[in-house]
């Protein structure tokens, strides 16, 4: 990592590492008598441990200037590395989530392994850590590669990552400790947001500045889809985490929003953090490595662009459809269901481009798991967006809300769309990264596929089953007009579909254990062997042979 910058980039490196070490001994001066204090410490601790880094190998020799004549692909090995990290930390405690509601005392009676603590270290794992942490390695391995163009620096690269890394440390270890903002998907408080701000700024200009000096042309389809999902998500992260904390020297802050307008916030973001985080950036992962494993071109180019467009403004206006039958204005809510029903057309775009690129390459399907899992992904694509749009209707919502099925929804899209599209997409991109033919062991993707595929079904289905029991027993009455069954009455019924969901979960990450064994045995492999010999077509176009020219 060190040896790749520049001796003017590690003295940046080290002074940016410096003023994050100052801010820490700040925080931990000023929180010493509250947990801000304790974060202080952890970002301390994090900047000596970069600046110790960067020290050891200042005064080594400097990157010679053959670097620019290949891609930088550093910090996407690195990003592949947490990414798979990640996975297993937040699947394991999913799995103790879902474990916690058929055996409650699986807390053993400490406060920070209380459902409440340890499902957003889950939920933040898993969205942000290891779908972060993907979408920043593959988007980093696409944009070189559709533009062929290098990465503007060395540096900015590593502070995405780092830092990028950085939040999810506070974030999660903030949820241990109890420090939330109760806001889904949003719970950090205000300082690890306020970093998260100036590490996307740098993300996006990392873009901006690649695609400036880009050598083809024409800007391909998977970088509009990436380039959505950096831009919208700081237009979110930024309005719904607007709040005033209760002195610099406190962790706790108060949303600048209240009431109805707060929960109004709150769901345009959380609804388009599904759309730009959980859907935008994974279909530009799809629209390349889909096609690139195929070996098939998109079946219509021109469809993936009006899908583009159609997601993009249609998505920004259905989050009030989580806001049925309540405080917020009924035309709200109508708007909101309106726009879920018509996101139906976009979504089914993309998902049948990418079932419909896959004419002619059925065979490979059949032979080839790492295809497999991306074919899967664009079943549950489709799927889900279905369902979503189905739920949003407020006859059907009135039913699902609150309910296990709404859990079912989301982990049909969590763990069939998005991280089914992104172990394909890993398994094709890290025998490319570390120069290999294939993957440590073919029958390994084999085995994580049906484990995968197994538990994603079981885990639905469960909840699909669970929640429309629950909907049904809550509103049903008796000859008295009374509720027929008690909460705790639903509470029983659910027990058997939650053991089933934990059999589930637990299948699930079995199968991101294996990822994660075949993925470093893959990298084991590559300092081995004799690596295989890049071509042109993998260099810059600087420098690339070029037919013809």
């Amino acid at each position: 990592m060190v040896s790749g910058l520049t001796v003017s980039e590690r003295r940046l490196a080290l002074v940016v590492s410096g003023l994050l070490a100052v801010c820490g001994l700040a925080m931990a001066v000023v929180g010493r008598n509250d947990l801000l204090g304790t974060h202080g410490f952890v970002v301390l601790a994090f900047s000596l441990g970069i600046i110790a880094l960067v020290a050891s190998r200042y005064l080594g020799p400097e990157p010679s200037e053959e670097r620019l004549s290949h891609y930088y692909d550093e910090p996407t090995k690195v990003g592949i590395v947490l990414a798979m990290v990640w996975a297993v930390v937040g699947m394991f405690f999913g799995v103790w989530v879902a474990a916690l509601l058929a055996w409650p005392d699986l807390t053993f009676d400490a406060a920070w392994a209380s459902f409440g603590r340890i499902r957003p270290v889950h939920t933040s794992g898993v969205i942000f850590g290891f779908g972060g942490n993907a979408l920043i390695a593959t988007s980093f391995h696409v944009l070189q590669r559709t533009t062929r163009a290098r990465l503007p620096d060395q540096f900015s690269p590593w502070f995405v990552l780092i830092g990028y890394n950085l939040f999810c440390v506070l974030a999660a270890s903030g949820y241990f400790m109890g420090l939330t903002q109760s806001k889904e998907y949003a719970e950090p408080e205000w300082y690890a947001d306020l970093w998260l701000v100036i590490v996307w700024v740098v993300y996006f200009l990392i873009y901006i500045r690649t695609l400036q000096r880009r050598k083809e042309p024409h800007i391909y389809v998977a970088n509009w889809y990436y380039m959505a999902f950096i831009l919208v998500v700081a237009i979110l992260h930024i309005v719904n985490n607007l709040a005033v904390p209760v002195s610099l020297g406190h962790a706790k802050s108060y949303s600048l929003f209240s009431g109805v307008q707060d929960a109004m916030t709150q769901w345009w973001y959380g609804h388009n953090a599904v759309a730009f985080f959980l859907t935008a950036g994974f279909l530009g992962m799809m629209y390349y490595y889909l096609p690139k494993r195929a070996g098939r071109p998109i079946f219509s180019y021109r469809l993936s662009i009006i899908s583009f467009w159609g997601i993009t403004f249609m998505y920004m206006w259905a989050g009030s459809h989580h806001l049925h039958y309540t405080a917020l204005p009924q035309w709200v809510q109508t708007l909101g269901m309106t726009f879920s029903v018509v996101l139906l057309v976009p979504s089914w775009a993309s998902a049948g481009n990418a079932l419909a690129t896959l004419n002619g390459a059925w065979h490979k399907v059949r032979d080839d798991a790492t295809l497999r899992f991306m074919m899967v992904a664009a079943v549950f694509y489709g799927l889900s967006t279905f369902e979503g749009s189905f739920m949003a209707i407020r006859a059907v919502n009135s039913l699902s809300h609150y309910t296990d099925w709404t859990v079912g929804h989301v982990h049909a899209g969590a763990l069939g769309w998005v991280a089914m599209i992104t172990f394909g997409s890993l398994y094709a991109l890290v025998p490319w990264m570390w120069k290999q033919e294939r993957m440590y062991s073919p029958a390994l993707v084999e085995v994580h596929f049906w484990l995968a595929l197994t538990g994603t079904i079981i885990y639905v289905f469960a909840m699909w089953n669970s929640g429309i029991i629950q909907g049904l027993m809550w509103r049903t009455y008796n000859d008295s007009g009374t509720l027929a069954y008690s909460f705790i009455d639903s509470l029983v019924a659910m027990h058997p579909y939650y053991i089933a969901r934990t059999v589930g979960g637990l299948l699930f990450f079995a199968g991101a254990v294996v990822a994660s064994y075949n993925i470093w045995m893959t990298i084991r492999m590559s300092r081995r062997a004799e690596p295989a010999v890049q071509g042109a077509a993998d260099m810059p176009a600087a420098v690339a042979i070029v037919p013809g020219e």
